[in-house]
């Protein structure tokens, strides 16, 4: 076998570790508490939300579940390293064309696992974030309580005793609890709206960057697969040598290249046309615009000019 070349080797940082250092570990990653078993996936899924302030309960739910799917993940990064080395075990007794193409395969798969496990990371970073969305639910949810408590208990006393003198204290409680639930309530939207955006880009991104080396992978799989002699052989024929250890390994290594350099600033995706709010600058490339108003003006002159002879009395002979 000529493994000349691995992905698992030591590495230096890759440009978009160095552009944007990786995040903590997840907390989700197995080792802790309850670990990623199916019944502790189901318990927690089952309880949350179930304690705490009512406000924030369909929120902690929903991390809860975002927990689960970070397992989820972890688990199948974890299978499919080891499917790729199970795949380079098996190609290893196989001819040299097959033993070679599989080990290689199987660097490219391993990697797979390895950005799925960095993925994990990356995805905490928006269940971590929409934590701080629940924090402020549940905060706000006291003053909501107090207000509520107090309205209810002005509306009872003034249909049992109408001129009871707690009604005016209850009443000036009353406006105290309102001023404080507006300030509450105003950091609610705003760090609602806030933290909603940050967590969903940190989502996208996440997404981004691994959907766009999933594709880099593929790309560069195919190509170790074009090193295959597929052509069917007759009983007793013998294939050709197989040569293409250097090929490759030589594939590997612009694999390894073009993870290392991908940043979000070079990404293949560009941002999505929309059909949307259309202004001259989403129709026009930059430096038409000019142009079009040039073409638009002298349109315009030559109608006028068309109008104004049409219109002009005809000469008497």
């Amino acid at each position: 076998m000529h493994r000349t070349y691995s992905l698992r080797s030591g590495r230096a940082p890759t440009a978009s570790q160095l552009n944007a250092p990786p995040p903590p570990t997840s907390s989700t990653k197995s080792g802790k508490f309850f670990g990623s078993t199916g019944i502790a996936s189901s318990l927690r899924k089952t309880t949350a939300g179930q304690f705490g302030p009512e406000l924030s309960k369909k929120l902690a739910q929903l991390i809860k579940i975002e927990k689960n799917l970070e397992r989820s993940i972890e688990l199948v990064a974890r299978e499919r390293r080891g499917v790729a080395k199970q795949l380079s075990l098996w190609g290893e007794e196989n001819d040299d064309d097959v033993s070679d193409v599989t080990d290689k395969l199987g660097v490219l798969i391993y990697e797979i696992g390895e950005l799925e496990d960095q993925f994990i990371d990356k995805y905490d970073l928006y269940r971590i974030t929409l934590k701080s969305i629940r924090n402020i639910e549940a905060s706000v949810q006291p003053s909501r309580d107090r207000k509520q408590k107090i309205t209810d208990e002005i509306a009872h006393l003034k249909y049992k005793d109408p001129q009871s003198p707690k009604i005016p204290v209850l009443e000036q409680e009353l406006v105290r609890a309102e001023a404080e639930s507006l300030v509450a309530e105003a950091q609610l939207s705003n760090i609602t709206r806030e933290k909603l955006k940050a967590a969903f880009l940190y989502q996208f991104d996440a997404l981004r960057e691994l959907s766009e080396k999933l594709a880099l992978i593929a790309g560069y799989g195919k190509a170790l697969l074009e090193l295959l002699d597929d052509s069917p052989v007759t009983p007793g024929e013998t294939r050709p040598a197989y040569d293409g250890y250097e090929a490759s390994k030589q594939i590997i290594i612009d694999a390894e290249s073009a993870l290392a350099s991908w940043t979000l600033d070079n990404s293949f995706v560009k941002e999505p046309a929309l059909s949307l709010h259309q202004t001259v600058d989403d129709i026009y490339e930059p430096g038409e615009v000019a142009d079009a108003e040039a073409q638009w003006h002298e349109d315009e002159l030559d109608e006028q000019q068309q109008q104004a002879s049409a219109s002009a009395p005809v000469a008497a002979h």
